[in-house]
């Protein structure tokens, strides 16, 4: 969450976001991110509108993804049952400016190579533009 926020114009404020998945088959975490993030804009809005504050201190949206490599294959979103099998897992985080907060990747049960991981990258980039897309329709609402 820090990436998205100017702190300095946060002030002598705590931003205490708790994430509960309620029904999720795998992708906790990154689904956490994403759904904290509009909670988050729509919180500071919130404040804005109410006159607390001037102004918002969101600088960008965050999303975020999982990816793996079950074989040869690489895969977006991956469900409980295809992690942890998976020889490659990958979470990826980045902003609504389409630059990278965290990548994260473990050879769970092999290794990889650099095709591999720019292939995973470029999968988990085209997952979260699209997370991206879907944050921005819910804010607008």
């Amino acid at each position: 969450m820090r990436a998205m926020l100017d702190l300095e114009k946060l002030g002598q404020r705590t931003l205490w976001v708790d994430c509960d998945v309620l029904q999720a088959d795998g992708g906790t975490r990154t689904a956490s991110i994403t759904g904290a993030c509009v909670a988050v804009v729509d919180a500071f809005d919130w404040l804005v509108k109410r006159g607390s504050i001037a102004k918002s201190p969101v600088r960008r949206r965050v999303a975020a993804v999982s990816v793996g490599l079950i074989g040869a294959e690489a895969r977006l979103d991956l469900e409980y049952t295809e992690d942890v099998r998976a020889d490659v897992d990958m979470n990826v985080v980045m902003t609504s400016e389409h630059r990278f907060v965290e990548v994260q990747g473990t050879g769970e049960h092999g290794t990889f190579d650099r095709a591999a991981m720019d292939g995973l990258t470029s999968l988990a980039e085209a997952g979260i533009r699209t997370l991206l897309a879907a944050q921005a329709a819910a804010l607008t609402r």
